[in-house]
């Protein structure tokens, strides 16, 4: 196997071991986010079109109350609107492809799932 074929491989696990996104996770995002999000990760940065999404985040809880406050993350346009500024994490050119493709490969196998269970339906 190539490199390339390894480093993508290995994204999509850490995607999964590191930060959780097992497939329940990926089965709730059927609606496209996912290819979006390959999508703005492999578009190339020269050509991404930018805005400021705004986001509620959590900086801590007191007595269990969450205390939110509004952050504003510059992002692609096309990213997912159901995902979280801040999760847009840039990195460099070949990085940003890698994880492009194991997002493409969390995608497919999200829809492969889905058909197999319409099929045992």
């Amino acid at each position: 196997m190539s490199k390339a074929i390894d480093d993508v491989l290995a994204e999509r696990r850490r995607q999964i071991e590191g930060e959780g996104w097992d497939e329940a996770h990926d089965d709730v995002h059927s609606d496209g986010s996912m290819a979006a999000a390959a999508a703005c990760y492999a578009i190339p940065e020269e050509m991404r079109l930018y805005h400021l999404q705004r986001d509620m985040r959590d900086v801590g809880r007191s007595a269990g109350e969450e205390i939110l406050i509004s952050k504003y993350s510059k992002v692609p346009r096309s990213w997912p609107s159901s995902w979280a500024g801040w999760w847009w994490k840039p990195k460099d050119r070949r990085r940003d492809l890698v994880r492009a493709a194991a997002l493409i490969i969390a995608e497919i196998e999200r829809l492969d799932r889905a058909a197999h269970k319409q099929g045992a339906a």
